[in-house]
């Protein structure tokens, strides 16, 4: 092997141990010719074995590894610690059962539809930040601040390259984040209901709330993120519905705008037809901020 990829090989795996090193373009563009080596080779096969039978294969052409590590993430009982492994155009990540040994609940994010969002700290959690996509965005925290720096440093730089290379845009539709339930022990649609060991707490798909049953009795198909209806709240039902309308009613102006600018023209003769061929709880601070600076408590029950 040529000293040049050598020395590529051991830099872009500088990330492994999260000492500081940042990727730049050159340095990307020099990961790509990592692709076909055996060295990356063994080390996507060493992250299947892991995963074992539960995961799914992660070899692909042009398909890089470029570091690992451990995050923790904000989860709906608890913050837990998770193995992330970042690739040049995927984020993979799962549960660790024995640290380097086995993993298992393998989740795969295509990094073109990842974006980013660096978050306040709060009492529990440091060194926090947002992992925003279409389907499923969530907060993770890092054990420093330079840890953090560096994990979104790689992911933006990751990121910004496959858009490049893709011709695509960032994405700009994603999946609410879920407010953890520790966040409160009151319904935060109703204020009224408190969430007991027989009240059970739901989570709104649309808005992520902590929310009652009587709540979140209503189901909305969200295609974005599921083939099946989902719970959603109250509030967020009655808006889509809203939308939903709205979008058939705008579908049925537009033929009645295309006739009305089409020149009247006499029926021609024939049956031809023109047919178009065209988805038990801590307790946290009131005054915490979650996912979103500018948005207090008590807008969250507007």
């Amino acid at each position: 092997m040529c000293s040049a990829l050598s020395n590529s090989i051991k830099s872009v795996w500088c990330f492994k141990t999260l000492k500081k090193y940042i990727l730049t373009e050159s340095e990307l563009e020099m990961v790509d010719h990592l692709a076909n080596t055996e060295i990356n080779s063994q080390r996507i096969a060493a992250v299947e074995n892991c995963f074992g039978a539960s995961g799914q294969p992660l070899a692909v052409p042009g398909r890089v590894l470029l570091g690992e590590g451990i995050l923790t993430k904000e989860c709906r009982k608890k913050p837990k610690p998770r193995i992330f492994f970042l690739f040049n155009d995927i984020l993979v990540y799962g549960s660790i059962v024995i640290n380097k040994r086995k993993y298992n609940s393998q989740h795969i994010i295509p990094l073109e539809d990842v974006t980013l969002e660096t978050l306040p700290d709060t009492l529990q959690m440091k060194n926090r930040w947002m992992i925003k996509t279409s389907k499923k965005s969530f907060v993770v925290s890092a054990a420093s601040l330079t840890e953090r720096k560096e994990w979104i440093s790689h992911l933006e730089e990751c990121i910004r390259h496959l858009l490049t290379k893709m011709g695509r845009q960032p994405s700009t539709e994603h999946a609410a984040p879920w407010i953890p339930d520790k966040a409160t022990d009151i319904c935060m649609r109703c204020t009224q209901t408190k969430f007991s060991t027989l009240t059970r707490r739901h989570h709104c798909r649309k808005c992520g709330f902590v929310v009652c049953g009587d709540c979140s009795r209503q189901r909305f198909l969200m295609p974005r993120l599921s083939p099946k209806p989902l719970r959603v709240c109250n509030l967020c039902y009655r808006q889509l519905q809203a939308e939903k309308k709205k979008e058939a009613e705008a579908d049925l102006r537009q033929p009645e705008q295309f006739h009305a600018a089409m020149p009247g023209y006499e029926p021609s003769s024939g049956d031809d037809s023109d047919k178009s061929d065209d988805d038990k709880v801590d307790h946290w601070p009131a005054d915490t901020e979650f996912y979103t600076s500018e948005v207090s408590w008590s807008s969250f029950h507007s």
